[in-house]
């Protein structure tokens, strides 16, 4: 499986889609693959403000418990209950319907995504 174009990821394999001023993030397939069967996801609730490079939430498999990073600061406007409710989503549909959170952040902030792979950098990095 090829990582979607329509993003950029991190070397603690976060995916980052920016639409506008708002952030989609989620956990790469490679991630989820790692941790195996996830069975809990945790993220700050709505309006939780950050800095980049902090945790926003984590994600707990058998195998583990590992934070969750985004590369630009915001506030976080939507978190993905379906994913909170099912966790397995994320096993299913890491690139879809098992988005973690929504952030709205500032232009100002971008810098921090530049630092960030596209696909096919990552792909070559991390092949699933």
């Amino acid at each position: 499986m090829t990582s979607p174009t329509d993003r950029v990821y991190s070397e603690s394999h976060e995916w980052h889609k920016v639409e506008g001023d708002t952030l989609t993030l989620g956990l790469t397939q490679f991630a989820v693959n790692a941790l195996t069967d996830v069975t809990y996801v945790e993220m700050k609730k709505a309006g939780f403000m950050f800095k980049a490079g902090e945790s926003i939430g984590e994600v707990e498999s058998v195998k583990t418990t590992s934070d969750v990073y985004c590369l630009v600061g915001g506030t976080i406007t939507e978190v993905n209950k379906a994913v909170a409710d099912d966790p397995s989503l994320l096993n299913t549909d890491a690139y879809g319907k098992g988005w973690l959170v929504k952030i709205k952040f500032a232009d100002t902030d971008k810098a921090g995504l530049a630092k960030a792979k596209d696909a096919k950098a990552y792909d070559a990095a991390h092949p699933v």
